[in-house]
C-alpha cells in the first residue's frame, strides 16, 4: 500500500503559518497535484511528505506507516526538483544510477536496472553523454530516470517542468502522467500551473494561503468550485463573476452567447484570437466578461453585442464569505444588463 495521508499538519515560519491544519490523502496508484499560488504552501506541503521540513503539527503516514518523524531516506520516496540537479561531470548513465550506487547496490542490478528505466524513459540512445550535450526535456529524463531507478513507492515532484517551453511542457506532462500510470507509481505533483493540473491529475488540491480551497477531482473543481478563488483560479480564461446584489454570479466564458434579439448589451473591448476560438473582452455595467466563440469572431472593439446564457449554467457565491450558494436560478436571470 502506498497512500499518503496528511492529517491536520501544520508548518509555522515565526507567526506565519505556511501550511495550516491541511489533511488530504493520495489514494495508491494516483496522481494528486497540489496546485495554487506563489506562496501559498504548496512546495512546503510537498517538503513536509518528503521529510525536508519538520512538520510542527499533525500526523503523516505513507503506505499506512507513521513517518512524521522519519528521516526522507527513511520514507522510502524519491523526489524530482525544479532545477534537474544533474551531476555535470557525470554521463546521463551514472546520474542515474547515482542513488544506487550511494546504497551500495551491486552492479549487476544496477546495469540491468539502469537498462529497463533506459527504455522506459527513453534515452538508451544518450547514456554516454553529459548533461551539457542534452535538450531541456533530455535533462528532465535523466531526472525523472533516476526518479524511477529508485523503485521507490512515493515519487514527489515540485514544478518538475518550469524551466521547459509550452512545446515541452505539453510533450512532458503527456510522458509523466503516461509514465505514472503504466508503473502504478503514487505521484504528489506540485505545480502553479492549472493546465498540468487539469489534465494530469487524478485529484486536485487547490491551495491558498497555507490551506485547502478546494479538495476534488478536475471536473468537480472546473464544474462545481467551491469558492469564487476556485472559480476564478480555474479556466482559461476563468470564470466571469459578476456582483448582483449580496450575490456573485458566475459563468463560465464558452457558456456566454451573443444574440441578436433583446436589449441586454455588453461593450465590445477587445478580442483576443487563438485560432480554433476567440476570447471577447468586453464590459457590461463597467464589470469585465469574457465570451469565448467559436473560430475567429467578427465583432470589434467598441461595437455593443449582446449576450445572454441559459440559467441553469450559472454559479452563486456569496458576496461576503465567496462560499458556493445552492441556489435556485429562474429564467428571468437569463442575462444581466448594462451599457
Amino acid at each position: 500500500m502506498s497512500a499518503i495521508t496528511l492529517s491536520h499538519v501544520s508548518k509555522f515560519w515565526g507567526a506565519m503559518r505556511a501550511v495550516d491544519d491541511v489533511s488530504l490523502t493520495a489514494n495508491e496508484g494516483s496522481l494528486l497535484v497540489l496546485l495554487g499560488p506563489s506562496g501559498c504552501g504548496k512546495s512546503t506541503t510537498l517538503r513536509l511528505i518528503a521529510g525536508l521540513e519538520d512538520a510542527d503539527a499533525g500526523t503523516i503516514a505513507i503506505g499506512g506507516v507513521d513517518v512524521t518523524h522519519l528521516t526522507p531516506a527513511q520514507r522510502n520516496i524519491s523526489m524530482v526538483f525544479q532545477s534537474y540537479a544533474l551531476f555535470p561531470h557525470l554521463s546521463v548513465a551514472e546520474n542515474i544510477v547515482f542513488g544506487l550506487r550511494v546504497r551500495r547496490v551491486s552492479r549487476a542490478e544496477r546495469d540491468e536496472r539502469l537498462r529497463h528505466v533506459a527504455e522506459i524513459v527513453g534515452l538508451a540512445h544518450l547514456l554516454e553523454r553529459k548533461p551539457s550535450q542534452l535538450s531541456g526535456g533530455q535533462r528532465q529524463r535523466v531526472a525523472l530516470g533516476r526518479a524511477i531507478i529508485a523503485e521507490a513507492r512515493v515519487c514527489l515532484m515540485d514544478e518538475p517542468l518550469s524551466n521547459l517551453d509550452a512545446k515541452l511542457r505539453h510533450e512532458m506532462r503527456t510522458e509523466i502522467r503516461a509514465l505514472q500510470q503504466r508503473l502504478g507509481m503514487t505521484m504528489v505533483y506540485v505545480t502553479h500551473d492549472q493546465t498540468e493540473a487539469m489534465t494530469m491529475a487524478d485529484r486536485v488540491v487547490l491551495m491558498r494561503d497555507g490551506r485547502i480551497e478546494q479538495n476534488g477531482t478536475p471536473e468537480e473543481l472546473y464544474n462545481r468550485p467551491a469558492t469564487a478563488f476556485t472559480a476564478r483560479f480555474i479556466g482559461t480564461p476563468p470564470m466571469n463573476l459578476l456582483r448582483q446584489g449580496d450575490h456573485l454570479i458566475g459563468i463560465r466564458p464558452e457558456h456566454i452567447r451573443i444574440v441578436s434579439g433583446g436589449d441586454r448589451f455588453a461593450r465590445v473591448r477587445a478580442i483576443e484570437h487563438l485560432g480554433a476560438d476567440s476570447i471577447v473582452l468586453c464590459e457590461v455595467d463597467g464589470q469585465p466578461i469574457s465570451v469565448r466563440l467559436e473560430g475567429f469572431s467578427k465583432v470589434r472593439p467598441g461595437e455593443d453585442v449582446r449576450i445572454a446564457w441559459e440559467p441553469g449554467l450559472e454559479h452563486r457565491f456569496d458576496s461576503s464569505s465567496e462560499t458556493r450558494l445552492e441556489t435556485i436560478v429562474t429564467e428571468g436571470q437569463r442575462a444581466i444588463s448594462g451599457r
